[in-house]
């Protein structure tokens, strides 16, 4: 398959270099210090699943440069979306889609009204990594796609997506409840990474502290909420499963919104702890603790216009 990764960010970079590494024709997309690098010395991944290097990947910061495509892995921060989604309109071979792994549950409406209705693939990211440098990417948890159609088919574009991500050793599964596990996704995210940014944590320390560890369960179980009243369909006992995959698994784990603050980034909680506060007040439920968080990251947030944010802890 012929597949542009728009975003060769962190989770961008891994997902497209593993593609390519199984013999997909892969192009990045991304821009500054970390398009450059990618030009000039390819691609770097440490990986849990063993190390290797790309030595020339075909990199630009024009998308329709190597256009048309078979597939578009959508993996920019959900701010960027409604930009990229105008930049990526036309990219798309007939009956071919985009495919958001994004944060959030918004962007596929985003996506839907630029690139069009029956274009848009909806999936997530499961994985824990960071890119301590340009073009260089530390895989350290998980590191698989889920993802399926937003009606649930089981069509020939996703099992040809599915074939090729599971050359590449990223393949989840295909989900015809891609909408459930898209809320479940965001349940886990309001839980950890509000968490993770305002004390500078990593896991294994909050889950240790027992209050910090009821506040996070406070906050799935608000996010929880949420999700049922939109119609998502959460298994019971979800949230002890999240909590006791996270403390065996994700000990030395932090999020990529706590990457961004101490980088000095834009941070992309609106399309996290705004989502809940905004899908909650369509249906009249209160969720006290997220609108706090919210509130207490934004002043966090150097695109808040607030100054620049304090060095994490």
């Amino acid at each position: 398959m012929k597949i542009l990764v728009m975003g060769a960010g962190t989770i961008g970079a891994y997902y497209g270099a593993r593609l390519q590494q199984a013999g997909e024709e892969v192009v990045f997309c991304g821009r500054g210090e970390n398009l450059r690098a990618m030009r000039e010395h390819g691609l770097e991944i440490r990986s849990i699943k063993g190390d290797f290097t790309l030595p020339q990947v075909a990199a630009t910061d024009n998308p329709a440069e190597f256009a048309p495509y078979d597939l578009i892995l959508l993996c920019v921060k959900s701010y960027h979306t409604e930009q990229c989604a105008r930049q990526i309109a036309g990219c798309l071979k007939p009956g071919a889609a985009v495919l958001t792994i994004q944060n959030g549950v918004e962007n596929e409406a985003v996506l839907q009204q630029i690139v069009g209705r029956d274009a848009v693939l909806s999936g997530n990211a499961r994985i824990f990594a960071a890119m301590p440098a340009p073009a260089t990417v530390n895989h350290t948890g998980t590191g698989y796609i889920e993802f399926g159609e937003l009606d649930g088919r089981i069509t020939e574009r996703v099992r040809r997506a599915a074939e090729a991500f599971e050359r590449a050793g990223i393949l989840g599964e295909i989900a015809s409840d891609i909408f459930d596990r898209r809320w479940d996704k965001l349940i886990w995210n309001n839980g950890y990474n509000t968490v993770t940014v305002l004390t500078g944590r990593n896991l294994g320390i909050l889950h240790d502290d027992p209050d910090m560890l009821r506040l996070m369960r406070n906050i799935m179980e608000e996010g929880e909420q949420v999700a049922r009243a939109e119609g998502a369909k959460i298994a019971a006992g979800r949230i002890d499963a999240i909590l006791d995959f996270a403390a065996k698994n994700l000990r030395d784990s932090n999020s990529s919104t706590l990457q961004d603050l101490k980088r000095g980034r834009r941070l992309e909680y609106d399309a996290i702890t705004g989502a809940v506060i905004r899908a909650a007040r369509r249906h009249g439920i209160a969720v006290p603790i997220t609108e706090a968080l919210h509130a207490l990251i934004k002043m966090l947030d150097p695109a808040a216009g607030n100054g620049p944010a304090p060095a994490a802890n």
